[in-house]
This record gives structure tokens, C-alpha cells and sequence, in this order.
């Protein structure tokens, strides 16, 4: 466990239904994975969320949380991505 943040953008599209950020909060909350940012919207019938979240006091690897949240998302009918920050940084430089 570490004692600095290690943050982690979490990215979900897919048709609206009742539940998702409930179903996603949950899943965060149960493993210690705390919301530090929030943004979503329903663009043409489709959900659009993305969340910076702090890991830093999750048991789980990253790896495992996106393991977990695809889970989630193939349940679900949605795409749900989940990356490092510092790589989310490096894929969107101009």
C-alpha cells in the first residue's frame, strides 16, 4: 500500500441504463478505490463517464481492477477502459 497517490483514469461508453454508476461506485467502494473526479453524460441515447480514481490504498493491482471492471462492463453491454494516468497522459500529447 502506498502513501502517495497513484492515480488512474477510468473511461465508460455504452447505451444508458439504470445502475451503471451505482454498479461502478460499488465495485470501486468494495475495493478501497477512491473517486477523486467525476464527469458523465448522456450524448445521443449513449452514457459517456470518465472518473479519475486514487488506487492508492486498494489491495488490487491495476491490472486486476481493469480485469474486474471489464467484467463488469461485459455484463453491462459497455466499454469500460481503465489506464494509468502516466500512460493516459503519454497516448493523448498532441
Amino acid at each position: 500500500m502506498s502513501t502517495s497517490k497513484e492515480f488512474c483514469i477510468l473511461t465508460v461508453i455504452g447505451k444508458d441504463q439504470v445502475g451503471i454508476v451505482w454498479r461502478i461506485s460499488e465495485f470501486l467502494a468494495k475495493n478501497n478505490i477512491n473517486i477523486e473526479d467525476i464527469s458523465q453524460r448522456i450524448m445521443a441515447k449513449n452514457f459517456v463517464m470518465a472518473m479519475m480514481v486514487d488506487i492508492s490504498y486498494s489491495a488490487l493491482e491495476p491490472k486486476e481492477v481493469q480485469q474486474k471492471l471489464e467484467e463488469i462492463g461485459n455484463k453491462l453491454g459497455l466499454s469500460i477502459q481503465f489506464q494509468h494516468t502516466d500512460i493516459f497522459k503519454a497516448m493523448h500529447r498532441i
